[in-house]
C-alpha cells in the first residue's frame, strides 16, 4: 500500500524546458566552443577553413570533445558557425562552452565567539545557530546585521535530531562537492576528507594508482588542471561543512552527517566561475572514482547536451545529482536554470526556504521542475582557514538535501536515484509556501525519509466545481508608469480555492511582474509578458491577493482583471 501511495503521489516529472537552437556570446566563454567528434580527430584544414584554433582535448567516457576557439564577433556569427558545424557529418555536435557560476545571495564571516554556548544535541559550539538542523523559532544566526524576522516556525527544518537516532551518517558514503574546492585542513572537515591511499603514500608528480590524475589525493582541480583542490573561494568549504562537518569535536558545527567521504572537486575558479568543459571533466572524475552522490551548487548558461550526457552517465552507474535551483527568483517551469533543469532521473533540483517556513524570496521555483526546498537563507558554515561564514541562496540549500540523502544511503545502503529522490518527496513535510513552487509541495524531513513515511497532501481543486463572480477592477494605467507598485486583495467568505481572470496583460518580460499570493502571503505564481483571457493559478483559502510592479525601463500596456473564481 505505501508503495501504491507513493507512486500515486509522485506523478512523472514533465520537461518544460527548450533546447535552445539560438546562443548568446555574453553566455559563453568569450569565442569558446565544444565539438564532439564522432571520430578522435578532424584535419587541421577543416579548422582552418571554419576559423577554429584546437584549445584543448577531452577524452571522457561520454566521448572525444574538443574546445575550440572561434572569431565569431556577435550573437549572429555565432550562430551561423554553430548551425555549420552541426551539419558536419564528422561532428556529433558542436555548442557553446558556456559559463558556470556559484550560486550564492550573500555572506558574512562569523567571529566564533559572538555563538559560543553550551547545548546537548552535540559537542560542537555553533551547533545552536545551524537553525537548518534544528530550529528553534529563535537561533537564526544574523547576515550583515539582518534576520528574516524577529522570530522563525520552530520545527520548520531538516529534522536532523530525529533522524540522527537512526544514523548519523556512515565513512563508506563518498559525496563529491563539484564546486569551487574544499579546505581539505579545516579543523571541521579533515577527518571527513576522502583521502586517495595510493596517492597520499605514492610519489609527488606521479599518478601512482593510475586513474590518469596525478596526486589526486583530496580530489582533483579542473580550473587549474592540477591535484590540489584547495578552496581560495569559500563556497565550496561552507557547502561541504552543511553536509558533513564532523560532531562532537568541540569545534565549530555539525553537518547533517557527522561521518562521511568528502571528494573535493573543482571546477569553479576562486572567482566562483567555470566552464563546461571543465564541468564535464569533474562529473566525468567523480564518476570515474565511483562516488555515491554529486552535490551541485552552481549554474548557468544554456541548454549543454554534454553537461546533461555527463550527468546521464552518472545517473547510469547510481550516482544522485542534487542540483541547486538557482537565486533569480524566477520559474524553472519557464526560465530553465541549468543543470537542475535536466530531465535526467538521478538530479534533485533544490529550492531554499527560510526559518519562517516560506521560499526564500531570492530561491528559483517550479511547480514541474523543482523537486523539493531545503533551508537555505542564512545558513552558518565553515569556510576556509577554519573560518565559519553565514551564507545564503540554494547553493546552501542543495547540500542540505545532499546530507540527507547520504544519511538515507548510510542505513538503505545503494538505492536507485529515482527511487530516492520519489521517497524524498513522498516524506517531505507539505506547506502552502512550497504547494506551487515545487513538485513534492514540502520540505525536506530526513527522519521521514528515512523511515519511510508518505505524507499526505490536501485535496486539489475540481475544475468542474469553479464559479465566477464579478469584481472591483484591479487596472494599472495604459500604459503604466515607471516604478509603479499596486496591490490589490479578493476574498470570498467560505471559499477553499480562489484564482483570478486576467483580461488582458502586456508587460514587460523578466523584468516586470505580476504577482499572486495566497491569505498566509506566499507567492503562488509570477506573470510577465503578454497575454488575455488566462486564469492564475490558484490558491488555497479565501483570500488571494494581486502584485504588479515595474522598473524604471520599457513600459506596456499594463494589466486589467475583473473576475475572480472561487470554489466553496
Amino acid at each position: 500500500m505505501k508503495n501504491a501511495l507513493v507512486l500515486s503521489l509522485m506523478l512523472v516529472c514533465v520537461s518544460l524546458y527548450a533546447k535552445e537552437s539560438k546562443f548568446k556570446i555574453g553566455e559563453m566563454v568569450e569565442g569558446e566552443l565544444i565539438i564532439k567528434l564522432k571520430d578522435k580527430q578532424l584535419s587541421k584544414s577543416f579548422y582552418k577553413l571554419n576559423g577554429l584554433e584546437v584549445k584543448k582535448n577531452l577524452d571522457l567516457e561520454i566521448g572525444f570533445f574538443q574546445v575550440v576557439q572561434t572569431n565569431a564577433k556577435n550573437n549572429k556569427s555565432l550562430n551561423s558557425l554553430l548551425h555549420s558545424l552541426n551539419q558536419d557529418p564528422a561532428i556529433e555536435y558542436a555548442e557553446p562552452n558556456y559559463k558556470y557560476q556559484v550560486i550564492l545571495n550573500k555572506h558574512n564571516q562569523l567571529d566564533i565567539t559572538d555563538v559560543l554556548t553550551n547545548n546537548f544535541a552535540t559537542h560542537d559550539p555553533m551547533y545552536n545557530k545551524l537553525w537548518g538542523l534544528e530550529n528553534t523559532g529563535n537561533n537564526e544566526p544574523q547576515s550583515r546585521g539582518t534576520n528574516s524576522s524577529p522570530s522563525g516556525v520552530a520545527g520548520a527544518d531538516v529534522n536532523a535530531l530525529a533522524a540522527w537516532n537512526i544514523t548519523k551518517g556512515d565513512r563508506s558514503i563518498k559525496i563529491a562537492v563539484i564546486d569551487t574546492g574544499v579546505d581539505y585542513n579545516h579543523e571541521d572537515l579533515r577527518d571527513n576528507m576522502w583521502v586517495n591511499t595510493a596517492e597520499a603514500n605514492g610519489k609527488p608528480g606521479v599518478d601512482d594508482d593510475g586513474n590518469g590524475y596525478v596526486d589526486d589525493i583530496h580530489g582533483y582541480d579542473f580550473a587549474n588542471n592540477d591535484g590540489d583542490p584547495m578552496d581560495g573561494n569559500g563556497h565550496g568549504t561552507h557547502c561541504s561543512g552543511t553536509i558533513a562537518a564532523e560532531h562532537d569535536n568541540n569545534k565549530g558545527i555539525a553537518g547533517v552527517m557527522s561521518q562521511a567521504q568528502i571528494v573535493a572537486i573543482k571546477f569553479l575558479t576562486d572567482q566562483g566561475s567555470g566552464s563546461t568543459d571543465d564541468a564535464i571533466s569533474a562529473i566525468n572524475y567523480a564518476t570515474k572514482i565511483g562516488v555515491d552522490i554529486m552535490s551541485n551548487s552552481w549554474g548557468g548558461g544554456g541548454h549543454s547536451r554534454a553537461l546533461e550526457e555527463a550527468i546521464e552517465l552518472a545517473r547510469d552507474r547510481g550516482i544522485i545529482f542534487t542540483a541547486a535551483a538557482g537565486n533569480s527568483a524566477s520559474d524553472n517551469d519557464t526560465d530553465p536554470q541549468y543543470p537542475a533543469n535536466y530531465p535526467v532521473d538521478n538530479i534533485i533540483s533544490v529550492a531554499a526556504h527560510n526559518y519562517n517556513n516560506q521560499l526564500a524570496s531570492f530561491s528559483c521555483y517550479g511547480s514541474d521542475t523543482v523537486h523539493v526546498a531545503a533551508p537555505g537563507r542564512n545558513i552558518l558554515s565553515t569556510t576556509p582557514g577554519n573560518t565559519y561564514s553565514v551564507y545564503s541562496g540554494t547553493s546552501m540549500a542543495t547540500p542540505h538535501v545532499t546530507g540527507v540523502i547520504g544519511l538515507y544511503l548510510s542505513h538503505h545502503g545503494k538505492v536507485n536515484p529515482k527511487v530516492v529522490r520519489d521517497k524524498l518527496m513522498a516524506s517531505s513535510v507539505y506547506a502552502g509556501a512550497y504547494a506551487r513552487t515545487t513538485i513534492s509541495g514540502g520540505r525536506v524531513d530526513a527522519y521521514n525519509f528515512l523511515t519511510d513515511v508518505v505524507t499526505s497532501r490536501p485535496a486539489k481543486p475540481d475544475d468542474s466545481q469553479w464559479q465566477s463572480k464579478s469584481v472591483d477592477i484591479f487596472t494599472t494605467a495604459h500604459p503604466y508608469a515607471e516604478n509603479t507598485s499596486l496591490s490589490k486583495t479578493y476574498t470570498h467568505a467560505g471559499a477553499k480555492f480562489m484564482r483570478l481572470k486576467i483580461e488582458k496583460m502586456e508587460i514587460e518580460e523578466s523584468y516586470d511582474s505580476l504577482k499572486i499570493f495566497d491569505g498566509k502571503g506566499n507567492i503562488i505564481q509570477t506573470l510577465d509578458g503578454s497575454h488575455s483571457q488566462i486564469t492564475t493559478d490558484y490558491v488555497d483559502g479565501d483570500s488571494i491577493t494581486v502584485v504588479f510592479e515595474s522598473d524604471s525601463s520599457v513600459n506596456g500596456w499594463g494589466v486589467e482583471i475583473n473576475e475572480v473564481d472561487y470554489i466553496e
